[in-house]
């Protein structure tokens, strides 16, 4: 056919029957049990021209609210600069595929080595990988990391303050490889480093994983951690929101082994959930532990610098038994939008997104509290996240902030998690806090 995306004719549909030896539709199915078959007519509507097309879903978007975000809990409301989309939409992006072969593949090799090199100097780790999923899978790829190379050793012990949905994963993963999740207390909205030492001196402890700031937004400290995991032979992972490290200590300050977390909040728009991009990043000795793709410079015959996939031969490995995961290819397109957004940003637009966000977190905090209504539940210091209880009906005063236009924080436990970015004005905190004070 010319028009090779229009449906099949009826000569292309009999062609195909006589093919297989069918005379009719009818005949194809005739398998199918009749009772399970329907024979109604399906409810589409009459055929339109794309303007009307276009018109209907202008006006079937115009339905969606587009609500103030004051939510967090993993998922940042970030500004995305226009170049960011732009760039990325280029068609030699958009249709790259694992880049196996390096003579054809330099750009999209390029992109992934910078990307790599940003992520190791964000998180202050000596190699990263490129890339994982999302936080939640990068945290459970970190803990058979762990487990893997702690050999005989089976558990792994985890914050009572990393996110409930990222601990989720790290169960589900846990249960089918035969891995033993046991959760610390949590003492006064932390971790106790006490608790940390009596737990590992039990022995058979693969590592130790924690969120930083933790799931309240409180940023924890973790001085001596590490020298108590690797005192007993264990390792220390850090989990943190990427954005975040452009002002706190790095998870390679801390003496982290393997660093993890979501890259959502690097320019990724919150898109209902998805795609984002997981990072991960280790310390040289763990390199081939780590999982996925690893992308290194070398120089050509003729000394000039290129790029290759380095370490393992492929990523879906042809012995799966062998394999360090079962991640092969993610979406390099989201690493590629990080890469592209930290290179626009720069180490000082990443800390000023970082200070703007710390500050109006800071004043909603403080003009919450002058209400009288609001009480912080753990009086920590905390960064661009913050937990209030309310004395009053909770789930009355989400609806009042839904049905002003805001999507007022996350409810969680017995109170809010309200989260702010660099996107909110002093208008926009003011107005929830009045809706709030009412």
């Amino acid at each position: 056919m010319d028009y090779k995306y229009f449906p099949h004719t009826d000569d292309d549909l009999q062609a195909m029957l006589s093919r297989v030896g069918a005379k009719s539709l009818d005949d194809l199915y005739a398998q199918i049990p009749d009772s399970i078959r329907y024979r109604g007519d399906y409810d589409l509507p009459p055929s339109q021209s794309e303007m009307e097309i276009r018109q209907a879903y202008d006006q079937l978007g115009r339905e969606n609210r587009q609500l103030v975000c004051f939510a967090g809990f993993g998922v940042y409301d970030h500004y995305t600069p226009a170049v960011v989309p732009s760039l990325c939409a280029r068609s030699e992006f958009l249709t790259s595929y694992t880049p196996y072969q390096a003579e054809v593949s330099q750009g999209t090799l390029h992109y992934i080595f910078e990307y790599q090199s940003m992520m190791a100097c964000l998180t202050g780790m000596d190699v990263s990988n490129a890339s994982m999923y999302d936080g939640s899978t990068a945290a459970a790829e970190a803990m058979m990391m762990a487990v893997a190379a702690g050999k005989k050793a089976g558990k792994l012990l985890v914050a009572g303050t990393i996110n409930p949905l990222k601990y989720r994963v790290l169960k589900a993963y846990a249960l089918h490889h035969g891995i033993q999740l046991e959760v610390l207390s949590i003492h006064n909205g932390v971790t106790s480093l006490d608790e940390v030492n009596a737990r590992l001196a039990e022995g058979g402890y693969a590592g130790v994983l924690v969120q930083q700031p933790n799931v309240y937004g409180i940023v924890e400290d973790f001085t001596g951690y590490a020298e108590a995991c690797h005192e007993q032979k264990a390792l220390f992972i850090v989990d943190s929101v990427a954005a975040d490290l452009a002002v706190l200590k790095t998870p390679g300050e801390w003496g982290a082994d393997i660093a993890v977390g979501d890259g959502q909040s690097l320019g990724i728009p919150m898109s209902y959930g998805g795609p984002y991009v997981g990072y991960m990043c280790c310390t040289e000795k763990l390199i081939r532990k780590m999982p996925g793709r690893i992308v290194g410079m070398t120089r050509d015959s003729r000394g000039q610098r290129a790029f290759v996939l380095t370490l393992q031969a492929r990523e879906q490995h042809i012995r799966r038994q062998k394999a360090t995961s079962n991640i092969c290819s993610n979406q390099s397109l989201m690493a590629l939008w990080v890469t592209v957004y930290m290179s626009l940003m720069g180490p000082r637009g990443l800390r000023e997104a970082a200070e703007l966000s710390y500050a109006g977190t800071h004043y909603l905090c403080d003009e919450l509290l002058k209400t009288g209504h609001f009480s912080l539940c753990y009086d920590r210091p905390f960064f661009n996240e913050f937990y209030v209880v309310y004395d009053g009906d909770a789930d009355a005063l989400y609806k009042r902030f839904i049905d002003a236009g805001i999507l007022g924080g996350i409810r969680f436990e017995q109170g809010f998690l309200f989260a702010v970015t660099e996107k909110r004005t002093k208008e926009e905190i003011d107005k929830l806090v009045k809706i709030a004070a009412l």
